[in-house]
């Protein structure tokens, strides 16, 4: 190399590098309770998360146990379509009433009452259960079943519930259009 190559290069000033901006002075505890903070935050989202997969794990298993209830242990028979709802402490399942036809059953355990609508006769029929002995969907609407058939027969002579404040809110809407009797 020759000596006038370095001359021009010592000539030039070099490029002026700044310093990248920094942090303000954070005292050493101050970052020691960041660290903390940010770690206990880490946990909680992780143990929130994790709680979470476990509850939807549990309500599957228990839709899978529901589902094997309704159609049996062995997965066999027909299937039968249940709707509950929390807040007014009901459930409501859909069952065959007859050939080509179906029924609603409603469970309100509130006011401890079965009540049972079929859609080919015109009339809802009520029963108050015992809270420690309550009937099965199967004995339900073979008792309901068999009013019905009673009433028929007998002619329309039964007077209807005039009070229907005893009822709840999902058997008024749906006997609303139909008179109510006891079973």
């Amino acid at each position: 190399m020759d000596g006038s190559s370095k001359e021009a290069l010592m000539e030039e000033a070099p490029p002026r590098y700044t310093a990248s901006p920094r942090l303000p002075c954070i005292p050493h505890q101050l970052k020691c309770l960041l660290i903390v903070v940010v770690v206990v935050v880490i946990l909680v989202v992780v143990i929130v998360a994790f709680l979470l997969l476990g509850l939807h794990i549990t309500e599957t298993h228990a839709e899978t146990v529901l589902r094997m209830t309704i159609h049996g242990l062995d997965g066999e028979g027909t299937p039968q379509h249940l709707s509950m709802s929390r807040k007014e402490r009901t459930g409501m399942f859909a069952v065959r009433d007859g050939l080509n036809a179906s029924a609603m059953v409603v469970y309100d355990y509130s006011k401890l009452l079965v009540s049972y609508r079929s859609w080919r006769h015109h009339a809802c029929y009520i029963t108050r259960v015992d809270k420690d002995n309550i009937p099965g969907l199967d004995a339900i609407t073979e008792t309901f079943q068999r009013r019905q058939a009673e009433m028929k027969e007998a002619g329309d002579n039964a007077m209807p519930l005039a009070d229907r404040s005893i009822l709840g809110t999902t058997v008024n809407i749906l006997c609303s259009t139909v008179p109510v009797y006891w079973a």
